[in-house]
Parts: structure tokens; C-alpha cells; sequence
């Protein structure tokens, strides 16, 4: 909530001297309420993984309807691509494409790819914050968007880390919808890609295993060590190899997410 004041007010101090900055913050503050108010929901009914995963779906309209984001994408294999130039018959189905089919799936792939990197202390708070601040280097015109965000974040990190604090789906949602449509806003989807790929791998690991061998992953606690007997998550990855009290697992996973981040913002240096 806190979030979304900061960005209407955004919307409402720069509407005539920075109309970009202005119209940015709108499409942002609409995703995050979508996304908080998708959490919540979730957080309220205990929906199942098969529906809860296509609720982010919704959280892209903001940034359709309002048009926001550059319909230009810099891959890694075909280089950048201008769907804003490609037309058919006079109709923009390129541009099109980019607003209804590209924006939603990184929308609802990020976002539940931060979500399910959560269950202990500080992960859902900590992690995004950092890759948080790998977006705001990579994009100093719009950084200004996510100043309140991140100390949000970084606030209920403190708390959360403590055992103070649960932001629960409702946090989760937020942060991930947050980092998607900022990062189409900026046109800096490479560097979220690559910040998020210890997410990615987490999430494949879990849904290969639920879709393929029919099994979730599970930490177990012993004294005060976590531990497990299985792979089938980052967590459980890493506990198989070498048990760990809760924030040793949250320091070692944030750890891998900054360094993933910060290899992001090298490649967009050396860019």
C-alpha cells in the first residue's frame, strides 16, 4: 500500500514535467495493487498451485491498457527486436504480441518464480530487495520508481529476518510483479532474466518434480539445523549437501541471488 501511495503521488507531482516518469508510475502502482490484492486472495482461500499460478496473468492490464513499456526487446540470440515495427495488412500484430502475449507470460513467470523461492525467514524480502537494486543501476532514468519500493522491502527484511514479520502470498506477489513491470518499463528485461536465474532453477526443480515424479520438496529440522534427504529444490539442494540453521540458508541463497545480480549489472556495463 505504502508503494502504491508513493507512485500516485509520483504520478500526480511529475504528470507535466516528466510525463514518462508520470505515466510510469501509474502503470506500476496498478501492477502492484493487482499483485497485492492476487496475494491476498490467495492468502485468504489457500488457492491450489494449478490456479494460483495463472493469477498474475491478470496483473499485466495495467501496462496494456496504459501502453506502457518500450515494444523492444534485446535478446541473446536475435539481437533486438522492434515489435513495434512489425505489421500485417496495416494491423500492429507486432506490438500487439509484445503487450498480450510477451508482457504477460514474464509477468506470471517472475512472479511465481519469486513466490515459490519462499517458507523461511527473510527469503521473500531479502532476495527480491537485491535484485531490487540490480534494476535500479541498470536504469537510472526510472530508478526514481523504485525508491519507496525498496525501502518497503528492505523495512519487512529486518522484521522478517527476526521472525517479526510474514509477508506471506500476498508480499511475494507483489515483490514479483513489482520487478517484472518495472524491468518492461525500464526495457531491462536482460537484466532481470539474468538476476533471476537461481529462481528460475529453483522453480524448475520443483515442478519437475511434482509434474514428472509426483514429489515436493520438504525441509527438516534437526536441533537447529535444517536438512535434507532430497533435490528437489534449491533449499533442499543445498541442506543435502551441507545442513544449516534457518539464516544460514537465507544468507546462502541471498548470496547466490547477488551474485547472479550483480553479474547482471556487469553484462549491462559491458554492454
Amino acid at each position: 500500500m505504502i508503494s502504491a501511495v508513493y507512485l500516485f503521488l509520483l504520478h500526480y507531482f511529475y504528470n507535466k514535467s516528466s510525463p514518462n516518469i508520470a505515466n510510469a508510475a501509474l502503470a506500476l502502482a496498478g501492477c502492484v495493487l493487482f499483485g497485492g490484492f492476487l496475494g491476498l486472495l490467495d492468502d485468504w482461500i489457500d488457492l491450489r498451485w494449478r490456479y494460483k499460478a495463472f493469477l498474475p496473468l491478470f496483473a499485466f492490464l495495467p501496462l496494456a491498457v496504459l501502453r506502457e513499456g518500450t515494444p523492444q526487446m534485446a535478446t541473446y540470440i536475435f539481437g533486438k527486436i522492434d515489435f513495434s515495427a512489425i505489421y500485417f495488412n496495416g494491423i500492429p500484430i507486432g506490438e500487439l504480441f509484445f503487450y498480450f502475449c510477451i508482457i504477460p507470460v514474464i509477468v506470471t513467470v517472475v512472479t511465481n518464480t519469486v513466490n515459490q523461492l519462499g517458507g523461511l525467514n527473510g527469503l521473500e524480502t531479502i532476495c527480491p530487495s537485491i535484485v531490487m537494486i540490480g534494476l535500479m543501476l541498470t536504469s537510472s532514468r526510472y530508478s526514481l520508481l523504485l525508491i519507496v519500493p525498496l525501502a518497503t522491502y528492505l523495512t519487512l527484511a529486518f522484521f522478517n529476518v527476526q521472525g517479526k514479520i510474514f509477508v506471506g502470498n500476498t508480499g511475494s506477489f507483489a515483490a514479483g510483479i513489482t520487478l517484472a513491470s518495472y524491468a518492461v518499463l525500464a526495457n531491462i528485461e536482460q537484466t532481470l532474466l539474468i538476476s533471476i536465474l537461481p529462481y528460475i532453477f529453483n522453480s524448475s526443480l520443483i515442478l519437475l518434480n511434482i509434474f514428472i515424479f509426483r514429489k515436493r520438496a520438504a525441509l527438516a529440522l534437526k536441533g537447529r539445523k535444517l536438512f535434507s534427504d532430497h533435490r528437489r529444490s534449491l533449499a533442499t539442494l543445498l541442506t543435502y549437501y551441507r545442513p544449516s540453521t534457518e539464516r544460514q540458508l537465507v544468507a546462502l541463497i541471498s548470496s547466490i541471488i547477488a551474485i547472479f545480480t550483480f553479474l547482471a549489472v556487469l553484462v549491462w556495463w559491458l554492454g
